[in-house]
């Protein structure tokens, strides 16, 4: 189920992310903060909005990873397959496709079964 994202959200940036992420259930909300953490920590020079609907950071106006929680799982888009091919044995415990990893929202929650 994807979240709905208004105009409002998407023209506040940061403010509007933290607004979808007060939309998401608790479990969901608190793994991608964490995720949300861990991406500002790794990249400092970019900017929180939205790519595709979803949340995302930019960097030079390019979105450089967006992430979501849809429905019993989150995901992360790395915007570039060649990410996820490059990492495949990192996220071997991970369901992975083309252009995303799914996780579990709970921690310690059971692998995102493939599809």
């Amino acid at each position: 189920m994807k979240r709905p994202v208004s105009a409002t959200m998407k023209a506040q940036g940061a403010k509007g992310v933290t607004a979808y992420l007060a939309s998401v259930p608790v479990d969901a909300r608190a793994a991608l903060q964490r995720l949300r953490h861990a991406i500002r920590a790794a990249a400092p020079g970019t900017e929180e909005g939205f790519s595709y609907g979803l949340p995302a950071f930019k960097l030079d106006g390019r979105s450089l990873v967006c992430y979501a929680a849809p429905q019993h799982h989150c995901s992360f888009y790395p915007m570039s397959a060649a990410v996820i091919r490059a990492h495949a044995r990192d996220l071997k415990e991970y369901d992975t496709a083309k252009g995303t990893t799914r996780f579990p929202a709970a921690p310690g929650g059971h692998k995102v079964s493939k599809p």
